[in-house]
């Protein structure tokens, strides 16, 4: 009896569905690959590099994802006009990245003011990696 129900719990585990994350980085990768055929896989590290980097934004000021999602992200962030940003990381933040249109809807906003252009489907799961293994 015992046995039988280990096997069970093995074969719920095994049918668990993957994170809600992770289905973002499927349709990123299918991206990052017809944008670059020589794509060998997102980086977490160059996901923190691109939270971390400061560039001259939209605005005219020097400015970094972490001037408003905080330098943690596994904390509270502001807006310029006060409003509270949920954390970034998916482990202080479980709704994160789990929704396509709104997570495309962000990254189009930011990655304009931020950056002056469309973020590549590269820089994106970089991104979502870094957040996705933040603790």
């Amino acid at each position: 009896m015992r046995n039988l129900f280990a096997s069970c719990l093995c074969l719920v585990a095994l049918n668990a569905p993957a994170a809600p994350f992770q289905d973002l980085l499927r349709q990123y990768e299918t991206q990052a690959r017809q944008e670059n055929p020589a794509f060998s896989g997102f980086s977490p590290e160059r996901g923190k590099r691109f939270y971390e980097e400061k560039r001259v934004a939209s605005s005219g000021r020097q400015s970094g994802c972490f001037d408003c999602h905080s330098p943690d992200p596994a904390q509270s962030g502001k807006t310029h006009a006060n409003k509270i940003i949920d954390p970034m990381a998916v482990s202080a933040n479980p709704k994160r990245f789990t929704d396509l249109q709104k997570t495309e809807k962000w990254f189009r906003r930011n990655c304009a003011d931020l950056i002056g252009r469309a973020c590549t489907a590269q820089e994106k799961g970089d991104f979502i990696e870094f957040l996705a293994h933040y603790k």
